[in-house]
């Protein structure tokens, strides 16, 4: 098992998600400012490319060109001198590792790859046995938060004090690389720790805590019923369990309960009380983040529950939608919601409208 210790908080290379840019911007946005306000030391790359996870796990790139674009970014990280990659999602974690394993075992594969390197003129891209240690150059963003659990408890700015919240401690990282995950692969606290520091009331264990999303990749295509099926198996359990807020770390994952948790409700009819967030925006929250500019979405999944509604005048387009949110929380816009190309909604009017539920403030601070 990997050693809480042993997590770097230097050199890191903030390894981008094609799924989080695409889907959860302010996930990305919400590490950084984690990040930045904990003082670890980490660099985003443009060279840097996508891992291919998607494309691999549904048998459109095949290993040898998964390989291939791995090392090429493996360079990438070394060139720059911040070889400790960091991944904001647990597929880029795994297929990152996997490759890198490959590459230091397999002497055909690795000259295969060098082999069409060198033949397209790429020379600083041909990749050397032990160029990189899987088990020591690659971490998942959500390893970093939890290294920093008593600076993000000391320097917290919001209370979010009775938030009783549920982890999804997503499969690719603890179950597809269990060796190297930190604590128990089969009861993973991580998210619960970090969630805890900074204020809320994690349920640590619930009915069918570890089951899987039930995305799988291409299940959800082309076994959609069977993949929604298992999603709603873990959402009954998290409804019985009296969840207000799933945690995530993979936007995969993030993906298949928030988006999907309508369409659940609407073809089973059955209803849900829950929202789900990844857990660096969590963080950056709880450090302050400006809530429209700095960290999180508002989802697909209705925000009723969460005790005030609001309303955006959106100024770039004839959109309006309702949407709660809990007293002593906050949330940001995420503009593909709207099919809008700018990552967030930076013109918008607000307003806050109470529903009687509670007369508490927005946000309660620490300060």
């Amino acid at each position: 098992m990997k050693a809480i210790e042993s997590i770097p908080d230097k050199k890191l290379l903030l390894f981008k998600s094609c799924m989080v840019g695409q889907e959860y911007p302010g996930v990305e946005t919400a590490t950084r400012y984690a990040f930045d306000r904990l003082g670890v030391d980490y660099c985003l790359n443009d060279e840097q490319s996508c891992c291919t996870g998607i494309g691999h796990y549904t048998d459109i790139f095949e290993g040898l060109t998964t390989t291939a674009i791995a090392a090429r970014n493996f360079a990438v990280a070394r060139r720059c001198g911040y070889p400790n990659i960091t991944c904001l999602c647990s597929t880029c974690y795994a297929i990152n590792k996997e490759a890198c394993e490959l590459l230091n075992t397999n002497t055909e594969v690795r000259e295969k790859v060098n082999s069409i390197f060198r033949e397209k003129g790429f020379d600083d891209l041909v990749y050397e046995k032990g160029d990189m240690n899987p088990r020591t150059n690659f971490y998942h963003a959500v390893e970093v938060l939890l290294s920093k659990v008593s600076q993000i408890q000391k320097e917290k700015k919001f209370d979010f004090s009775g938030v009783k919240a549920a982890a999804h401690h997503a499969c690719h990282y603890y179950k597809v690389k269990y060796l190297d995950a930190v604590g128990s692969p089969e009861n993973p606290q991580l998210i619960d720790t970090i969630a805890e520091a900074c204020g809320a009331s994690p349920v640590r264990w619930y009915e069918d805590r570890s089951l899987t999303c039930g995305m799988g990749f291409s299940q959800i295509h082309l076994n959609k019923n069977t993949s929604l099926q298992v999603t709603k198996a873990k959402l009954d359990s998290l409804q019985r369990a009296g969840i207000e807020l799933m945690l995530h770390m993979c936007p995969n994952c993030h993906i298949q309960y928030d988006r999907y948790q309508p369409v659940i409700e609407k073809e089973f009819g059955v209803k849900y009380d829950m929202v789900h967030m990844n857990i660096a925006q969590f963080v950056a929250l709880s450090l302050g983040a400006d809530p429209f500019f700095d960290s999180t979405e508002i989802y697909r999944t209705s925000l009723r529950n969460f005790g005030l509604y609001i309303r955006f005048f959106l100024t770039c387009g004839e959109f309006n939608f309702w949407r709660t949110i809990r007293p002593n929380s906050h949330w940001i816009i995420n503009a593909s919601d709207f099919g809008l190309s700018k990552p967030f909604i930076t013109s918008s009017r607000v307003s806050i409208h109470h529903t009687g539920r509670s007369s508490s403030p927005i946000i309660r601070s620490l300060e």
